[in-house]
């Protein structure tokens, strides 16, 4: 008889974890059942006992990205005070949210349409930069950021600044605390009104 004691308990948030890097390494379309069985070390219907498919695995994992980021909206600091700040606020901490959540944000980044989880996280992500871009308004009218520049621009500019992170930063990078910093006074000494 096999000795399974030592065989590691798995939850829905392990198996996330394994299941983002399998997705991030192979993409979504390119991972099967049997990959994601194998990089977990369990059966696939040991996994079928956690959820329903790779599609439900999809949709809890950009989801996680998703919710992080709105909380960010939410907080006191987005939600009221100059515009300017608020904006400031909402970019540093959506750098950190990246370094916090990287696998998961990564793979939101990389979702294309092709399913209808792609389809709801996409939509939501426009949702995130339709309300920040609003928040660039606010401060443009404000007269708190230069009015030369589009704020829906403006706003890809910044979160495309925030978001190639996933492509360079790698967890225990020396300075990875002080980089929301860098990327707000970056962002924003070019784009303050003078």
């Amino acid at each position: 008889m096999a000795d399974h004691s030592t065989r590691a308990a798995y939850t829905v948030d392990s198996l996330l974890a394994v299941t983002v890097r399998v997705f991030n390494e192979r993409g979504y379309d390119g991972t099967s059942m049997e990959d994601l069985s194998r990089a977990a070390g369990i059966s696939k219907s040991s996994i079928y006992h956690h959820v329903r498919g790779k599609e439900e695995l999809l949709r809890l994992a950009v989801g996680r990205a998703l919710d992080a980021l709105f909380a960010i909206l939410d907080e006191p600091a987005a939600a009221a005070g100059r515009p300017v700040d608020r904006l400031e606020h909402v970019v540093r901490r959506t750098a950190e949210v990246l370094i916090a959540e990287l696998p998961y944000v990564t793979l939101l980044l990389r979702v294309r349409g092709n399913t209808a989880t792609e389809l709801w996280a996409l939509e939501r992500r426009r949702d995130f930069d339709h309300r920040v871009a609003e928040l660039v308004q606010a401060a443009v009218a404000a007269g708190q950021l230069r009015a030369d520049v589009e704020p829906r621009l403006a706003t890809r500019l910044l979160f495309g600044t925030v978001n190639s992170l996933v492509e360079w930063y790698r967890p225990g990078q020396r300075g990875a605390d002080a980089l929301p910093d860098a990327v707000a006074r970056f962002a924003f000494e070019g784009l303050r009104a003078r």
